[in-house]
């Protein structure tokens, strides 16, 4: 086999990319090395995406040092060119044959050295690194180019790039081109390090067809507050999907290849049999089988009225919860919800005994013709380990379940964790028309299952085939698919012949529901090169090399399943494909060579997914959302005053507090009375609230109940207490009302308001007197924000993303804008809509905080527990006898407030003391 040469060429436009580059801050100050230009250009032209890293940097110090690149990109795509340029002389990496490169890899592992500069190192992330020396004084540049397909998933694709250049960099830019012929739907930007100062370095344009994202943040935006240490560490995401069509089609030409792209909408889901099987043996004992239970109950909440369901639950033994299955009617849910409550862990591992247990309810099913017509069937297998009891070979398993299935029903597997056997898995699903997925443990791995299940909750075709007319195209991909889901697309591609038609025409036909179904598409082979000959950062021929990254991909996953002597036909095709490309495959590897002597060559290969122990992975964090329509600038809008939002929730009512302390000082002490000072020290940790955040929200709910009294002495008065609410009323005389909930059973409606398309839920617990939930939902966009003490759970288009509390984000969609600090405090706002802000409360117990801010946009039709006080509200004279007294109205219900001392701890700790007309609920 003949090796590519140095500086093999590559093409085109990458996907979903991650950056992250130079050594630890404090070793590259010490070192001297500096990195003095950082630049990421991804260029996307129809789902495919092109990467290039570029990092320059210079040995400031007197003697020879180490500089080290290191880039995270996405474990789907390919690294298909790397070069160093040191001194003037270029050091290329060259892509060769795995065997070929043997001779290198096997010298750098008897030096003892990692060989391998390429290795797993988040969920969605891989990482290349590579160090090299540098003379004092030199200057080295590093560049890496990648290449990747996007992959719709859940109604979007996504780019993913991790931004940690770990030191202050004189010049920092990303630019993110996207172009899309069918026309962009939406776009839409998360981060996780944005600031307010470094969301003016952001800039989003954006057309019918084309996006230009561009990030250049100055020194000073990349700063930390009062350190020279920079604030960039963390994930920026790109996600956004296109025009479609009922009949879902786009077949896209340029330099003599096509693509055809298929995701139909409007069409109705296909009803679905569906067999969960869960592993409850003894390794799935604790988080995995909490988790587990938690997912598999609100995966049965999500099924639909038309869909039929069993459970079987396995250890060392198999056993069915029904012996037949059943409607998803709400009283079957509610039975499967509760004894997959009561699932409990023990014993080995029999995979082989629950799945053919699993086949045969379908079988039996079908036999007894109550399979309805034209449905889908669905076996989804969730496993930790290898199997343990009954048939433990692999591959007679494997083979038991195929023969079993006999190509009727469709098998998705999830491995739990990374003891997991994922070959063994990946197998299995891949035999039987399904696909496997690793659930990472970590805290979200609930959210992990449910997405899962997402994927495939609404199959759309079964039996979808692609046909061409035969004198048009040659060299096609895989043409044939047994299943469509919602949200997700098919993607084939080919080369058109030499003398093919001026008009290139297909046909898509599946099975629906209960019939079949053709779609017709055609495109104008003139039309299509003329338009892709128009945007400057098209590359030239990138759909070649689309399909011959679509054909590897596709040649590698046939390999999993097929024979051995299918096996090796399929291996030299994507060999071939691999090295006429330069893709580093799992097939073919790129030697790296150093400047000082071939002895120094060093091998980067592509990481497969395997049985490890591994745990050194990326397991995420809060992440913002910016979502722009249209050209303009992503950025935090000020308010009347030219203050941000955030600033606006520091200013409480007596206006911006710049002290640590909410009370005056003298001599370095706060004038806080020492009693309330010390009280307060003991009910709330340090670090809450701290004075950096001064919150002045206009209602606070504070899950925290009254301070406790410190000592026994009689000099010691009543502590003054935190209510649950305090409500500032727009158009009242009478300044604050605080709100205690003493009477509260089940979900709470707290605020709605049909006209600001908004409406707040709750569980308030009397006991604890805390919010052990809060549930915001917005209509327009349609988001979902359920934030818990433990994490906040924000749900788009069918998407969960989990975000913990105290790490910053920064997201902007239209019509809602999410931000939330290192405090805590998530707010959620829009120019015409009430603030809202979610905080948790990590006092005495575990709850969370809501506060309102521009309370004077409520519509006249809002109410709820809380929204009730935003109608008219009339106020009664003070009482004759005690003018601390009086009665309020609201609407056709009357309380009595007293006027009584309260702790405001929307201004942190330790609480500011305020007087207030108190009533409760």
């Amino acid at each position: 086999m003949k090796a590519s040469a140095p500086g093999c060429p590559c093409g085109l436009a990458p996907v979903l990319f991650l950056l992250l580059a130079a050594p630890p801050t404090a070793a590259t100050q010490k070192n001297g090395i500096n990195i003095y230009s950082l630049t990421v250009d991804s260029k996307v032209s129809s789902r495919f995406a092109h990467t290039v890293v570029t990092s320059r940097v210079v040995n400031r110090a007197n003697i020879m040092q180490e500089a080290t690149f290191q880039v995270e990109l996405p474990k789907r795509a390919f690294i298909t060119n790397f070069s160093m340029v040191i001194g003037g002389v270029t050091y290329p990496g060259n892509i060769k044959e795995k065997a070929a490169a043997q001779e290198q890899y096997s010298a750098a592992v008897a030096r003892g050295e990692s060989a391998g500069l390429v290795k797993a190192s988040g969920r969605k992330t891989e990482q290349f690194q590579v160090s090299v020396s540098v003379a004092p004084a030199a200057k080295v540049t590093f560049e890496l180019v990648y290449e990747e397909l996007l992959k719709r998933h859940l109604g979007a694709y996504e780019l993913l790039l991790k931004v940690q250049p770990q030191q202050l960099v004189k010049h920092l830019q990303m630019d993110i081109h996207i172009f899309e012929p069918q026309g962009i739907n939406f776009l839409e930007t998360e981060s996780t390090f944005m600031t307010n100062e470094l969301a003016d370095a952001l800039t989003v344009s954006q057309n019918k067809t084309k996006a230009h994202i561009q990030f250049k943040p100055t020194l000073s935006q990349q700063k930390s507050p009062g350190q020279e240490d920079t604030v960039l560490d963390g994930n920026f995401i790109v996600r956004y999907d296109v025009h479609r069509t009922v009949s879902g089609g786009s077949i896209q030409i340029e330099s003599g290849y096509f693509v055809h792209y298929f995701a139909p909408e409007g069409l109705p889901a296909i009803p679905k049999n569906v067999i969960f099987v869960i592993d409850k043996s003894g390794s799935m004992r604790g988080r995995k089988i909490q988790q587990t239970r938690e997912a598999l109950i609100k995966i049965l909440d999500d099924l639909s009225p038309n869909d039929q369901f069993n459970l079987v639950s396995f250890s060392g033994e198999a056993a069915q919860w029904k012996p037949l299955l059943v409607p998803a009617s709400a009283e079957n849910v509610n039975q499967a919800r509760s004894y997959a409550a009561s699932i409990q862990t023990q014993g080995g591992t029999n995979i082989n005994d629950a799945m053919l247990m699993a086949v045969q309810l379908l079988d039996s099913a079908n036999q007894k013709e109550l399979l309805p017509e034209g449905s889908v069937s669905l076996i989804i297998l969730l496993t930790d380990g290898d199997p343990t009891m009954g048939e433990t070979n692999p591959a007679r398993i494997q083979k038991n379940v195929k023969e079993a299935i006999d190509g009727q029903y469709s098998l998705f597997c999830l491995g739990f964790g990374f003891d997991v056997s994922f070959a063994f898995l990946e197998k299995l699903a891949l035999d039987n028309g399904g696909l496997t997925r690793r659930i990472y443990e970590d805290s979200d791995s609930t959210l992990q299952l449910q997405d899962f299940y997402q994927e495939v909750a609404n199959p759309l075709l079964t039996a979808v085939t692609f046909e061409y007319p035969s004198n048009a195209v040659e060299k096609v991909s895989r043409d044939n698919f047994r299943l469509l889901f919602k949200g997700s697309e098919i993607v084939v591609a080919g080369k058109l012949r030499d003398q093919s038609p001026d008009v290139l025409s297909a046909k898509v036909r599946g099975q629906l529901h209960m019939q079949s179904i053709t779609f017709q598409t055609e495109s104008s082979v003139a039309e299509q090169e003329k338009e892709f000959q128009s945007p400057k950062y098209i590359f030239h021929s990138f759909m070649e090399r689309l399909w011959a990254y679509l054909t590897i991909q596709q040649l590698l996953e046939q390999m999993v399943s097929a024979s051995d002597a299918e096996k090796q036909a399929l291996e030299t095709r994507a060999l071939n494909l691999s090295l006429q490309y330069c893709f580093v495959t799992p097939l073919t590897s790129m030697v790296v060579t150093k400047p000082e002597g071939k002895e120094w060559s060093e091998v980067a290969e592509k990481p497969v997914e395997t049985k490890n122990k591994h745990r050194n992975f990326y397991l995420g964090g809060p992440l913002s959302r910016f979502r722009t329509a249209g050209d303009r600038r992503s950025r935090i809008t000020a308010g009347p005053s030219g203050k941000t939002p955030s600033d606006l929730w520091r200013a409480g009512p007596q206006g911006p507090l710049n002290s640590p302390h909410p009370y005056p000082l003298m001599a370095g002490k706060s004038l806080l009375p020492d009693m309330l000072l010390e009280s307060a020290k003991t009910a709330l940790p340090p670090g809450l609230l701290p004075a950096s955040l001064r919150p002045g929200p206009r209602l606070v709910l504070v899950s925290q109940p009254a301070l406790p009294t410190l000592g026994t002495t009689a000099a010691v008065p009543a502590p003054i207490q935190a209510p649950a609410v305090i409500l500032m009323l727009p158009g009242q005389s009478v300044d604050r009302l605080c709100v205690d909930i003493k009477h509260s059973q089940g979900p709470m409606n707290l605020l709605s308001d049909p006209d600001q398309g908004v409406e707040v839920t709750a569980q308030y617990e009397t006991e604890k007197a805390q919010f052990s939930w809060i549930e915001v939902t917005f209509k327009n966009p349609q988001l979902q924000v359920r934030a818990i003490p433990e994490h906040v759970v924000v749900t788009r288009n069918r998407r969960n993303s989990g975000y913990k509390w105290k790490e910053t984000l920064f997201s902007v969609i239209p019509g809602v804008k999410l931000t939330m600090d290192k405090a805590g405090l998530l707010l959620l706002s829009s120019p015409d809509r009430v603030t809202i802000g979610l905080l948790p409360w990590d006092g005495p117990g575990e709850g969370l905080r809501l506060l309102l801010r521009d309370t004077d946009r409520f519509s006249s039709r809002v109410g709820g527990t809380l929204g009730q006080f935003y109608q008219d509200v009339l106020w009664g004279p003070p009482a004759a006898a005690d003018d601390s007294k009086r009665m309020l109205r609201v609407q056709d219900l009357e309380y009595s407030a007293t006027r009584l001392l309260k702790l405001d701890y929307q201004e942190g700790s330790p609480g500011t003391e305020i007087s207030c007309w108190s009533v409760e609920l």
